[in-house]
């Protein structure tokens, strides 16, 4: 079976506008790519420009399509609205927005300074919240006749998690922020749903998730019923079914993309109960090392 095949018709979103937070690499970068073979004008957004401009120039090159890069920090109000008036100075309008910047790392809580997890809970919880006030403001303000909000959580959001506590806190409220507007916003014609991946590897958060041969020893594809992790595409598929208008009476929920993970063995990050504690000194240091390259 190909995993990699797309799913919807080569025209599903034309003239739509989408605006994807994180959108400069990884799964950001692969449903962006998926959104502009299907006809849309996309938006990618990230604090690093120099990403997205290299990110908007291959996938303009491969699709065809109108990318527009953004530099933007979610945790910053003001720059999310700026954000917002770049995507409608070039388009004129805004139809979906995909909350999909995200940071996380793997830790002990107690070894976490509050600064540290201040930081996941900025990016995650806050910069989704300005991205949906903001939007969700223009879209009823201007009396928008249908639009589509979509987040990225993850399945520790309801299970929990281990080692990974700040991350599943903010993508807590996601959730919960994504139900909640669901019926509120339903009677502005506003859409609210979400996707919670299982494993979908992606080279520059799993190097820092686990460095080193963690990630063999930790293989994630064994908790996997299924036995293999997830392909971008398929993420990307129902990604693009759930901003689509094919999803016109989906509003409100949560779907899980994980080959039963979670049903398996809730909290993704649990099995991290096994490193010693000198081992993650070992860990710590090697992550910093990453990160200050």
């Amino acid at each position: 079976m190909d995993f990699t095949a797309k799913m919807l018709r080569d025209d599903a979103l034309k003239g739509k506008t989408i605006v994807v937070t994180g959108g400069g690499s990884g799964l950001g970068k692969a449903m962006t790519k998926y959104f502009l073979e299907l006809g849309a004008n996309v938006a990618i957004s990230s604090r690093d420009l120099e990403k997205l401009k290299t990110t908007a120039a291959e996938l303009e090159t491969q699709t065809g399509g109108n990318c527009l890069p953004i530099q933007c920090d979610v945790r910053n109000y003001d720059e999310v609205e700026n954000m917002l008036a770049e995507v409608l100075k070039a388009f004129g309008k805004v139809d979906v927005l995909l909350n999909n910047a995200a940071g996380n790392f793997i830790s002990p809580t107690e070894r976490l300074s509050a600064h540290a997890f201040d930081t996941i809970i900025d990016i995650v919880l806050k910069g989704s919240k300005n991205c949906t006030l903001a939007f969700g403001k223009h879209w009823i303000d201007t009396k928008q006749e249908s639009s589509t909000i979509l987040n990225i959580v993850t399945t520790y959001a309801w299970t929990g998690s281990a080692y990974v506590v700040p991350s599943a806190t903010a993508k807590a409220g996601v959730l919960a922020m994504t139900r909640s507007l669901a019926v509120e916003w339903a009677k502005y014609g506003i859409r609210s749903n979400a996707i919670a991946p299982g494993p979908f590897p992606t080279k520059g958060a799993w190097d820092r998730l686990l460095p080193g041969d963690l990630a063999e020893k930790f293989d994630m594809a064994k908790k996997v019923p299924l036995k293999r992790v997830g392909d971008h595409q398929e993420l990307a598929n129902l990604a693009a079914y759930l901003v689509s208008d094919f999803s016109a009476y989906v509003n409100g929920e949560v779907v899980t993309i994980d080959g039963g993970e979670w049903l398996k063995g809730a909290g993704q990050f649990n099995l991290l109960e096994e490193i010693p504690e000198e081992m993650w000194d070992m860990l710590e240091a090697m992550i910093k090392a990453k990160k200050n390259k």
